[in-house]
């Protein structure tokens, strides 16, 4: 741990020394004794760097890491280039926060500042700002962005993810904001129930695209539906997808959010991860969190600094319409790095591959009883009929090192392919559901 440590025992005896002090607990000399744990932690002994590694290779051992992976619902396995797990361990990065100090902070600032580039370009968004926490909350944020004295109501469609509807709805509730979910109907977001929802005091509709059921959504014509209304529009997108399909900007939408995990993430067991918002200029200052500008400096230098902040977040919490005030620096760093690495043909290229594949492996699960169960297009997740046991198709698969689709209510499997599965994985899982049956 030396290298994460700034200070040691020397260190800490001058500095006491510096000031006056004889020990630590000098420096708490105003906090009464009663609130002192005064005795010690029931902890083990420190242990050498040998030691500690075993231990931990000991407690990993006991997950189970599948080499072939046919699931998604929110989070998915990509091919991530090495050059970003080099450039993201290297300790000058190793921050979850947006610098202050930005004449000492230009590497971090540029980073960010690159990070919203790549989701504007991405989202075809005028401005982004540097993260939040996670997809899931971006929503949640971007739904109070759009709220105002005269629309509060908020609708959510009912094929989001439903890790997002929850957050959205804690969220909602929080803030006494009316939120009520659209049926969806065949897979998709009903438009008609949409429409006769719609009335005169709604704020903003949310929707997913893909959707949690990997269908693509009638984006452009909810977005008239919307607009219409004169409410906003929010679109939860995969940023994968948006190489590939038009941009949120495209189909008319307000603000862009989606989880950004696709972008250089590994799966890690849930996290971290990394919420990504972008807006129209319109919007802009509404945007909650953090923005890095570039300028230039008193030289006619490049030079990054934190721009267009709410002071309300601040020093008027009261009056904020949000409260976050960090980003995932690091997370933002590693999609920042994927991107440059991938570039704009090889992110196009994930995507061709995740659409093909997810296409081959539904024609050829339809080959053997798996049944499209929507009749919708779709990008690189489908939802099928399962003619067996779901449970028990699914321990066939982990019997043999595959990690399925997600079981659905009623019988119904959700399957996932990206370009890292291969024709022989995909023909191998066909294989032993084959079996099952």
């Amino acid at each position: 741990m030396g290298n994460y440590l700034s200070v040691n025992d020397a260190d800490r005896k001058i500095m006491l020394e510096k000031i006056g002090a004889g020990t630590i607990r000098d420096l708490y000399c105003d906090i009464p004794d009663e609130l002192f744990l005064n005795r010690e932690l029931d902890l083990p002994e420190a242990a050498g760097e040998l030691a500690v590694m075993r231990q931990m290779k000991a407690l990993a051992a006991k997950n189970t890491v599948f080499p072939v992976i046919f699931r998604g619902a929110g989070a998915y396995r990509h091919y991530i280039p090495a050059i970003v797990d080099q450039v993201a361990s290297k300790e000058t990065f190793l921050t979850a926060y947006t610098p202050y100090q930005a004449e000492i902070s230009q590497g971090v600032l540029q980073t960010i500042f690159e990070y919203q580039t790549v989701i504007c370009e991405l989202t075809g968004m005028d401005v982004s700002n540097a993260s939040v926490y996670d997809g899931a909350s971006a929503a949640a944020e971007a739904a109070a962005m759009c709220k105002d004295r005269k629309r509060s109501r908020i609708l959510i469609s009912e094929a989001v993810n439903p890790e997002t509807l929850a957050v959205v709805k804690t969220y909602c509730f929080a803030s006494d904001t009316p939120l009520e979910t659209v049926p969806a109907k065949d897979g998709k977001t009903d438009p008609e129930a949409l429409k006769a929802m719609m009335g005169t005091d709604a704020a903003a509709v949310i929707i997913q695209h893909p959707n949690y059921f990997g269908i693509l959504e009638d984006a452009e014509g909810i977005a008239e539906a919307a607009h219409a209304a004169k409410a906003k529009l929010i679109m939860s997108v995969d940023p994968v997808a948006c190489a590939l399909l038009k941009t949120p900007k495209e189909y008319g939408a307000d603000i862009a959010v989606g989880e950004g995990q696709p972008l250089g993430m590994p799966l890690s067991y849930g996290g971290p991860y990394l919420g990504f918002m972008a807006a129209t200029k319109d919007m802009m200052r509404k945007l909650p969190g953090r923005i890095v500008g570039q300028t230039t400096d008193d030289r006619g230098n490049t030079a990054y600094v934190l721009t267009l902040q709410a002071r309300e977040q601040h020093i008027r919490r009261e009056k904020a319409s949000s409260n976050i005030c960090s980003n995932e620096a690091l997370c933002a760093l590693r999609a920042a790095v994927y991107a440059s690495a991938m570039g704009k043909e090889g992110i196009r290229e994930a995507a061709r591959q995740s659409a093909a594949k997810a296409h081959y492996m539904q024609k050829e699960l339809e080959a053997i009883g798996f049944t499209k169960a929507y009749d919708a297009e779709f990008f690189n997740e489908f939802v099928t009929e399962c003619p067996a046991d779901p449970q028990k198709a699914m321990d066939i698969l982990c019997a043999n090192g595959i990690l399925g689709g997600l079981p659905l209510e009623g019988g119904k499997i959700l399957w996932c392919a990206t370009e890292v599965n291969t024709k022989e994985e995909i023909d191998k899982a066909v294989s032993l559901l084959k079996e099952v049956l």
